[in-house]
């Protein structure tokens, strides 16, 4: 699949829009890579199990996105879904990474 993607005010047919999605679900795939290192991180420098869940962090990181989110006139309810699935699967992969790293 090409790189050369237009963005969504520049798409003429379904196409366009179709490569676009598909190089956004790259780019989308690299950042979660890149977030869920920096869990892999986090179990690392955590010395305790017990900090890895933090529900105060938690409702921070999606409270900012669903402000984020209405600024971009995007559906914040849904989002919030999105990134509290997000967070939890983090937490997910993060309790492993801590386990894994101490056993």
């Amino acid at each position: 699949m090409t790189e050369d993607f237009k963005l969504p005010d520049e798409c003429a047919d379904m196409r366009d829009v179709r490569i676009g999605v598909d190089a956004t679900d790259r780019e989308l795939m690299a950042l979660l890579d890149r977030r869920f290192g920096y869990m892999r991180a986090a179990a690392r420098i955590k010395q305790s199990r017990d900090t890895v869940r933090d529900e105060e962090r938690k409702a921070a990181v999606i409270a900012a996105v669903v402000a984020d989110a209405q600024t971009r006139n995007l559906p914040g309810e849904k989002i919030a879904e999105i990134w509290n699935l997000l967070v939890e699967t983090s937490i997910a992969y993060e309790l492993a990474e801590w386990d894994r790293l101490r056993s």
